[in-house]
Order: C-alpha cells, then structure tokens, then sequence
C-alpha cells in the first residue's frame, strides 16, 4: 500500500493518530451540514426525505463511559456496546452520524437526530422515514408539535390487528383486485394509512412460522418423552422445563399444554394460528405526507428505502469498512472512529455507483410498477450476472472484487546505476477502465 507514504503519515505515531482524529471530530458538524446542503436542502418534486436508523457494535474493554448493555444488533452477548444512529439522504448517502449510550431506546435516538435537522441543518420542511420501533405514537405526537416535520413510518402488528378487526376498514376485500389501499380510522387524525400485501412476504412468513412451530414442539418431545420415561416427574419441575423451552422461538403464543405430575401434553393453537395467519403478507404504512406530496405508490416506495439504510450499515459494519469492534475508551474518539467510517461508506457510496459498469450491479433497476411487489432487476444486470461479462467481454467482479484486483496495480521503485525512479505497472484493460469510469488517471502518486 503506497497511501501513507504518498501522504506523508507513513510514520505517523499513535499519539499523531490520535490527534487526527481528535482535529476530525472537532469539525463532525461542519462537515455533516455540508452534506445535509449538498443532498437534504434539494427537495425534488415529492419534497426533501431522509432516513434515519439506529445500530449498534460491541465495545472491547471496560472503561469507555458510551459503553453500556443493551440491545445487541450483532446478536453479540456479554458485550457491552455503543448504539449509533446513521442519517441519510432518500437513495442512502450517509449525511450524518451520531453516537449513543449502548443502552439508549430508539425513540431517544430519533429525538436526537430530529433535534440534529432542526437545529444544525436548518431544516425546517423534511420528511422522515423510520421503521416502527423508531417512529412511535408518542414521538408523532411530539413531530406535531414542532411543526414543518413530517413522518413516514409502518404500524406496529397489534395496530393492524385492531384495524382488521371485524369493524375496521382493514379488510381483506381490499386485496381482492390490488395489492394496496389507503384507508382511514379515528385513532389517526389528519393522517393516511396505507395498507399492503405482499404475497410472497405472506408464504415466507406462513413457513417460517411453520417452521419455528416444529422447531418448538421437537423440543417438547424431548420433554414428553422425558416424563413419560419416568425422568422427570412433578408439575413444578415439568413446568420448569417447559418453561425454559416454550418461547425460545417465541412461538408460546400458537402453543396450548396441560401439565400434571405425571403428564405433559400440548398442542398447536389452530385459531390463534389462524387469525394470525389471515394478516400475513399485510403491513400498514402511516404518514403524514399528503398525496398531493407523495401518493400511495410513491410512499410505499419511500418507505421501502429504509433498505438504503441497512445496506449502509452492512458495509459500514462487515462488507467494507469494518467498523466493529471498538477499542477507543474516550467519548470523543469513539465518535471520530465511527465519523470516520460514515465519510468512508460516502465515498463508497459513490464509487460503487461510479464502478458499477464493471460490478455486478444493476446499473438501470427498472421502475416498479407495482410497489409492494418485489424489486426485479433488468434484462441487462441479469444478463451481466449469468455471463459474469459486461457487453463488450470484460470480466464482471463484486465490488469488493474489482477493488482487490485494482489493488494489484503496483508502483516499483527502480535504482539503475546512480539514479532512481517510480514506475507503476501496465495496467490491466479493466483498471484502466475503473479509471476511466472514475474520470481520473492513474496517479503516479497520490499527492
């Protein structure tokens, strides 16, 4: 790697490291309110909308005071960590970052970065999409107070629930023709609601209940057999052992059992299953946005962006750059490390887009006539994927690929008698193309 010499940090300390960081962190805000200028403030026709979602990484060590146990997005335990929640602009360009206590609710989180638009970006007219557990009832209602902030977001299933009830405008006739409906109820004053079902969301979500369902009573067997062997004996030990089972794939509730001293028998609750079922596939978009603003269509799509954010995360966290674990312990440079990997995935974000020509990404995803439908991918990214070829035969590569063979580009340096100098290898058809594609040449150096 030539970067450090290039820059001149090759030998850079610890401490000069450091110092970087601390200089970087010190300008996260005037940084952060470029970016909101560049890609916030320029509303197209539907309006300015950003995407706001919170993550978490595992802290090493035990003196970082942001650390703290919550709940872990790595699905890492007996870790503490720190919570973050990432900003971005309606495609997924990263805008702003912010650092939280590991153990921080979302709703806070969201009132930090609401607080973030308003107060450091200027932006007194946004639309806001976050999902459910971010964008609750009581974080709409103080979005209502302040004024000029509008919400996109999803009900919550026991909010759909009741509107599916046998009086509520949630009906499956609405499904008969289409796949989605708006409608309206008095709990949500001034707002729409606009109901979806996706029917392959519905069949993977009918097997995995299914399949969860049989994971669970396999379990129990190994109970029953237990007691009926003789094993296990006594209501309050049976009922310990199921105990310790029933919700490990949270399926109790679609389970009923009669215990006794001597017994265990159980059984799948077939009208629970039932009703549960019956609202598979389905999921109730609640905005504030008028349709004059965003229409059906256009909102579900909104929302569905939400999935910009996540594909962020990915990379901020495993695919790219890294970002997890942390091993800083000052406040200040946990915030740097984590602003650093936000100005990485940025400029990610940016050369994928730039490369895609020779990745596989779809580089024209046709338009979705129907929203709630699952995405397609064109005739000319399919065509990419099966030939793993672009049109005119050169050779088709991941992202994390193409950099990898970018990076065995090499510059040597050569002593000929008393005189030196660089030279940098031939380069290959397809890093010349990356740099073309970049509207750049290959640097003999990068100073």
């Amino acid at each position: 790697m030539t970067l450090g010499s290039d820059l001149g940090v090759a030998g850079a300390s610890r401490d000069e490291l450091y110092t970087a960081m601390d200089w970087l962190v010190g300008r996260q805000d005037a940084i952060e309110a470029e970016l909101a200028r560049r890609h916030l403030h320029g509303a197209d026709r539907h309006g300015a909308i950003a995407m706001f979602d919170l993550s978490s990484s595992w802290v090493e060590g035990s003196c970082c005071p942001l650390a703290g146990r919550g709940y872990s997005r790595d699905g890492k335990k007996g870790k503490q960590q720190i919570e973050y929640g990432l900003l971005t602009d309606r495609v997924g360009r990263p805008v702003a970052i912010r650092v939280f206590p590991g153990n921080t609710a979302d709703p806070a989180a969201f009132i930090e970065a609401v607080d973030l638009v308003r107060s450091r970006f200027g932006l007194t007219e946004l639309t806001l999409v976050g999902d459910r557990g971010m964008i609750t009832s009581a974080r709409i209602g103080a979005l209502k107070q302040l004024g000029g902030l509008s919400w996109i977001t999803c009900l919550r299933a026991p909010a759909i629930k009741a509107l599916a009830a046998d009086d509520g405008p949630l009906q499956m006739s609405l499904f008969d023709t289409q796949d989605l409906a708006e409608i309206t109820h008095p709990d949500y004053p001034g707002e729409r609601l606009i109901a979806c079902r996706n029917p392959a969301l519905a069949q993977l979500r009918a097997a995995k209940r299914d399949s969860l369902l049989t994971a669970t009573e396999a379990l129990l067997g190994k109970i029953t057999t237990r007691v009926r062997e003789g094993r296990l004996a006594g209501a309050d030990a049976i009922g310990v052992a199921v105990g310790k089972v029933i919700d490990k794939y949270k399926m109790a509730k679609h389970l009923t059992y009669q215990i006794s001293d001597t017994t265990l028998t159980y059984q799948r609750d077939q009208a629970g299953i039932a009703a549960e079922a019956a609202l598979d596939g389905i999921y109730v978009i609640r905005t504030s946005v008028p349709a004059t603003v965003l229409d059906a269509a256009a909102t579900v799509q909104a929302y569905k962006a939400l999935s910009h954010v996540e594909r962020d995360f990915r990379n901020i966290k495993t695919d790219d750059l890294d970002l997890r674990p942390i091993h800083h312990y000052l406040p200040d440079r946990v915030r740097a490390h984590v602003l650093i990997c936000m100005l990485a995935q940025y400029l990610t974000w940016h050369l994928r887009r730039a490369l895609a020509p020779l990745t596989y990404t779809d580089e024209h995803p046709p338009a979705r006539d129907n929203p709630v439908a699952p995405a397609t991918r064109s005739a000319h990214a399919e065509r990419k994927a099966a030939r793993h070829t672009t049109h005119d035969h050169r050779p088709v590569r991941s992202f994390r690929g193409l950099l990898e063979h970018l990076a065995t580009l090499t510059r040597n340096t050569i002593t000929v008698g008393d005189r030196t100098f660089d030279k940098i290898s031939n380069p290959t058809a397809e890093q010349q193309r990356a740099f073309d594609l970049l509207d750049a040449p290959i640097p003999l150096t990068l100073r």
